[in-house]
């Protein structure tokens, strides 16, 4: 691989017109193509194989066009102090709404009149009006919501305070000012690193144009693929990261060639040749941990974990052409006046070792203590993780300022926490010789579990299913509401022998709990797919059984530690307001498995680009120990660098308006941290020097099954290894026999 990669370094580093013009031509496509894609009319979300959804597959068979999984919208009244929204003013008010509303838009199912449907609190200071949509909530238009935005603007003005909650009102989620710093901040940490301002703009730019073409094409496909809103937020987060990161590898591998002396098409060939090929195999990593989403058969997620894939290959393939490419109109420019006196004051013999060189020597004389330190210090972060809550939130978790916020509050002060989150009994009584008698025990049955409110059934046209509304006592995400769903399917299971009715239990609050449960049941099958897949990767890149077994321990325990830290911001509240978090709750449900997906993948790209500098000294005759030393003498600058640009994009998507960017954000920001600077930079080295050899040991046989793919360029360091006399130069790119030898 090596070998090859040398080639195609060379080849566009020579082709550097034609390579840049392919690459500016494909953005264009794919601006273009956006630009010009209609505007996506759907975005479903669908859990196969759980209850919830086959509840809601089940009324829309025998109800077709009732929309049983449509927007919804409470407008929500309360009088003001000393008066009553059935006072006659407030009521003539808000029966005009109502009137208002279903006239408003043609995407509106119903519209149900508060005082008509006793949506009245017993105190008679709030009201609600129920609005239901035949499409969902990506699917409605400007019109119909503007038409519900205004529709209690009237009602504000004669003194009674209007809230809209509900997802009809569902926005896209938006980043702010804290993105564009998280690009500024890895722009600053490039040229401190480089001290270089072209050195630095060229993984900026390649990342961008990388991110431009995948979130594009993204935005082209959103109404052919179905995409949700976060598709691109999330392809855009992942692939600005791995974009810079691959990028700054081969610059930096560029120049530290350029420092031995060669020629700036003999550096970029060696650069991509060597760092390169850790680029691949490090992206590979990140791919598979994406792809792998697939497995939790949720096909929301499996389209996000595709898309974003999508975008890190891209941000591969242009790490190896389009860099060495701008490498070439760069030529040495890429090296400051600062680093080329850097670079001539390390060869002096009473150089000062560098910061990487220094930290490695340390470890050596003491990788107990560095390891234990490391591991136990990470344990302690991980401890909230044993008391981790998952699930998905409500409006009870946007920010106080929202109309869905206050309205959420207004709706619990009036009516109880759990009428924020009324449970849907859908009941199958087609195979029942009496259904309203079935319909009827179903109803006795739930009254006897324990809830605030059961709405007598409503049948359909056919009279073979019935709908039962159910109110708990508890807000929709609490402990309670869920041992509420757990117990009417359980008491569904002795309906169903006795009469023959099958009773179902849907709406949006079951729908979150059924799908907590199907992340939870997938989270560990995941784990050992991805984990597994990786480990097969690792070893052909290592030629060790023991680096891979390491590299993945290592990864579990950064992201345990990780998941105890947003379990105390997130769940417990610790410094949440340092984060934006207005109100604590349960944890993201897809939140740890999306977050074991990524940052595998991205802690996989230290560990080989760093080891794999190890095991190519190792492999060139260095003693273990050494290789060590080289390894962090040539890397630890540049994998610093990589984390803090990391940290520093998923960090800005914390300034994030919904809670899963902002959560997902702060999650991998801190599991970067732990993985780049405890693990990878301390445990890893601790660890390898306790093996000594026993680290690079591989069984014979294992050795002989296993394709040689050559990370390290052992076999083109052989290539271009001249014997004495030849007179075909000594491998710095100026002898005419060795641009013969490595001619594409």
């Amino acid at each position: 691989m090596a070998t090859f990669l040398y080639k195609l370094g060379r080849l566009t580093f020579r082709r550097r017109r034609f390579v840049a013009l392919i690459w500016v031509a494909l953005l264009a496509v794919a601006g273009i193509g956006a630009a010009t894609a209609s505007t996506a009319t759907s975005s479903s979300f669908s859990i196969p194989g759980t209850e919830a959804q086959r509840a809601f597959d089940l009324l829309e068979q025998r109800n077709p066009g009732s929309s049983a999984d449509g927007a919804t919208a409470r407008v929500v009244f309360k009088a003001p102090e000393g008066e009553k929204v059935t006072d006659s003013a407030n009521k003539s008010e808000i029966t005009s709404i109502v009137k208002e509303l279903r006239s408003g838009s043609d995407q509106i199912a119903s519209v149900a009149d508060p005082f008509e449907q006793r949506a009245v609190s017993q105190n008679g200071s709030t009201a609600y009006i129920s609005v239901s949509y035949k499409v969902n909530s990506m699917e409605l238009t400007d019109k119909t919501t503007d038409a519900l935005k205004d529709a209690g603007k009237d009602a504000q003005d004669s003194g009674m305070k209007v809230e809209i909650g509900g997802d009809a009102l569902q926005v896209m989620p938006h980043t702010g000012a804290a993105e564009i710093i998280g690009v500024a901040i890895a722009a600053v940490v490039l040229v401190i690193t480089f001290g270089s301002l072209v050195a630095a703009g060229l993984p900026l730019v390649t990342a961008l144009i990388g991110v431009g073409i995948g979130v594009s094409s993204i935005t082209a496909l959103a109404n052919v693929l179905d995409l949700g809103s976060t598709t691109s937020t999330l392809a855009m987060m992942i692939g600005l990261a791995v974009g810079i990161d691959y990028a700054l590898f081969i610059v930096s591998r560029y120049r530290a060639e350029l420092a031995e002396g060669r020629e700036s098409e003999e550096a970029a060939g060696r650069a991509v040749g060597t760092a390169g090929s850790a680029v691949v195999f490090a992206g590979l990593t990140v791919v598979i941990a994406l792809v792998g989403l697939a497995v939790v058969n949720i096909p929301m997620l499996t389209k996000m974990g595709f898309a974003a894939a999508g975008t890190v290959a891209i941000a591969v393939v242009i790490a190896l052409t389009l860099v060495p490419a701008l490498l070439g109109f760069a030529g040495k420019r890429v090296v400051g006046r600062k680093a080329r006196k850097a670079a001539e004051a390390e060869k002096s013999p009473e150089a000062k070792p560098n910061m990487g060189t220094r930290w490695a020597r340390f470890v050596l004389r003491k990788p107990v203590w560095v390891m234990l330190v490391g591991v136990l210090g990470l344990g302690i972060i991980a401890v909230p993780a044993a008391s981790l809550e998952m699930g998905l939130p409500d409006d009870g978790a946007q920010p106080k300022s929202t109309t869905q916020r206050q309205a959420y509050d207004m709706l619990s002060d009036g009516f109880g926490p759990g009428f924020n989150g009324p449970l849907m009994v859908v009941v199958d009584t087609k195979n029942s010789s009496d259904g309203k008698a079935a319909a009827a025990r179903v109803s006795e049955e739930i009254e006897s579990i324990g809830v605030s409110a059961v709405v007598p059934a409503e049948f359909n046209k056919a009279g073979d299913t019935a709908t039962i509304v159910v109110i708990p006592k508890d807000r929709p995400s609490s402990a309670a509401t869920e041992d509420v769903v757990h117990s009417i399917r359980d008491a569904g299971a002795d309906i169903k022998a006795d009469t023959g009715a099958e009773v179902l239990v849907t709406g949006a609050t079951a729908m979150n709990i059924d799908f907590s449960q199907k992340m939870n049941d997938a989270l560990l099958p995941y784990l050992a797919l991805v984990v597994g897949l990786a480990f097969l990767l690792l070893m052909l890149v290592f030629r060790s059984i023991l680096v891979p077994l390491k590299a993945a321990l290592g990864f579990l325990l950064s992201v345990v530690a990780a998941l105890g830290a947003v379990v105390a911001v997130f769940q417990w509240g610790w410094l949440g307001s340092l984060f934006g978090v207005e109100q604590t709750g349960p944890i993201m449900s897809m939140m740890p498995i999306f977050m074991v997906g990524v940052v595998f993948g991205l802690a996989m790209d230290y560990e080989v680009f760093l080891v794999t500098r190890m095991r190519e000294a190792y492999v060139h005759g260095e003693s273990p120990g050494q290789a060590i030393v080289t390894g962090f003498k040539h890397g630890a600058r540049v994998v610093t660098a990589a984390a803090v640009i990391m940290m520093a994009v998923f960090a800005g998507f914390i300034g994030s308006s919904e809670q899963m960017i902002k959560m997902i954000g702060f999650s991998l920001a801190i599991a970067v941290f732990f993985d780049a600077f405890v693990v990878r930079m301390a445990i890893v080295p601790a660890v390898l020097a306790l093996l000594g050899k026993k680290a690079w040991w591989l069984p014979r046989w294992l050795d002989r099954a296993l394709p040689n793919v050559d990370v390290e360029g052992e076999k083109l360091q052989k290539q271009l290894t001249v014997e004495p006399g030849s007179g075909q130069g000594t491998g710095d790119g100026g002898g005419e026999g060795e641009r013969e030898l490595v001619r594409v």
